[in-house]
């Protein structure tokens, strides 16, 4: 009896729980637009920059030497490390008392010279007269001989030679003034009062502060982007220089493109080129208050390139891989490939399926699919 009671509860619940209702989930699930930020391309006609970074150098330098042997007598009071010197200017003095008395001596056999060739030629009017009364035809060599033609020479000769000795002497009394061939900085010095100096010895070093160079190294593929003169040395592309360490966007020098060096740097395999700046020093009262350059400086220097005409600029970093950017367009994304005429540190210029209309995705996507739904801030678009 117990054993069918419990046959009957098993049944109960079996048939209870076969015909309980069973929960379901709608699927009511709405894709959503993602939020993004957009820009618009930009047309006209563009100059790029090209930044790249540079050395100054000078533009000319020399080590000065002497041409004379001598003693340091005096020293201008501008030889001086970081001393300004202008062209023509004494910076040192050799003693100049032996070549004094060597140009004495050499106006005095000069005098000596020009005497002889007086008495030569009063001797030659006698030759002269003593022919003629002779009255007899001679030979031309030995009637060169009896009129003293060859004496007459020969004083002659001797004067040319006292007169280039005199101006030897001259000369090298005049180079026991050391002068500066240009305006300069000097540099470094080597000697004091009372050295000894020989010729070509050096005394100091000066650097020409009218122009400074900067050497810079700019990728071979963007050398079609930039103008270098051909005969006008001001006539190459626009640079601006700036010191990054001092910080200042302010501190800027302008100058330009001087001359485009024929070889490649050896491991980075950059092209070469030189930047001119004229008065690096600003010491002209037009640069007054400009930032100095300093040789051997490290320099930020961007390069104003060509006109970029029929292209789109558009920011550098909406650039995407494989040269796309993500559009949208009524609401969809739309990957469009383009074609990069140029970019530089901060745009693209691009050519190509795109056009100012439309707008360019400048947010990042956790999901790049073409044709997912878009939407920004400003739109009705849920």
């Amino acid at each position: 009896m117990c054993s069918a009671l419990v046959l009957v509860g098993v049944a109960a619940l079996m048939l209870i729980f076969s015909t309980e209702p069973v929960a379901r989930r709608e699927a009511a699930v709405r894709e959503t637009a993602m939020l993004v930020e957009v820009t618009a391309p930009r047309s006209g006609t563009f100059r790029p920059t090209i930044v790249v970074m540079g050395t100054v150098i000078p533009a000319r330098e020399i080590i000065l030497a002497p041409r004379v042997d001598g003693t340091v007598a005096a020293l201008g009071s501008s030889l001086v490390p970081g001393g300004a010197v202008g062209q023509g200017e004494v910076l040192l003095r050799i003693d100049d008392a032996d070549y004094r008395i060597a140009l004495s001596q050499r106006e005095s056999d000069l005098e000596q010279a020009i005497a002889d060739l007086e008495i030569e030629q009063g001797r030659q009017v006698l030759a002269e007269r003593d022919y003629q009364e002779l009255n007899k035809p001679l030979p031309d060599n030995k009637r060169a001989l009896v009129l003293r033609e060859p004496h007459l020479r020969s004083a002659r000769a001797r004067i040319e030679s006292a007169q280039a000795a005199v101006d030897r002497a001259r000369l090298d009394l005049e180079r026991t003034a050391i002068r500066s061939p240009f305006e300069a900085q000097v540099i470094s010095r080597s000697v004091n009062v009372g050295s000894q100096v020989e010729a070509g010895d050096p005394l100091a070093r000066l650097v020409a502060v009218d122009s400074y160079w900067v050497e810079v190294t700019i990728p071979p593929e963007k050398l079609h982007w930039i103008e270098f003169p051909q005969l006008d040395p001001g006539s190459g592309s626009p640079v601006t220089v700036r010191d990054r360490a001092v910080g200042s966007e302010e501190r800027r020098r302008q100058g330009s493109l001087f001359r485009l060096i024929g070889q490649l740097e050896g491991h980075t395999r950059l092209a070469r080129a030189l930047a001119v700046v004229d008065d690096p020093l600003a010491l002209r009262p037009e640069n007054a208050g400009a930032p100095r350059l300093m040789l051997g400086t490290f320099v930020e220097v961007r390069i104003e390139g060509r006109e970029i005409r029929g292209a789109l600029q558009i920011p550098r970093d909406t650039l995407r891989v494989g040269n796309t950017v993500w559009l949208m367009r009524e609401g969809r994304l739309v990957v469009q490939p383009v074609e990069v005429l140029f970019s530089d540190a901060d745009h693209a210029y691009v050519s190509g399926e795109i056009t100012a209309d439309d707008r360019v995705v400048t947010s990042s996507l956790a999901t790049v699919e073409e044709g997912v739904r878009l939407r920004t801030a400003d739109s009705d678009q849920p």
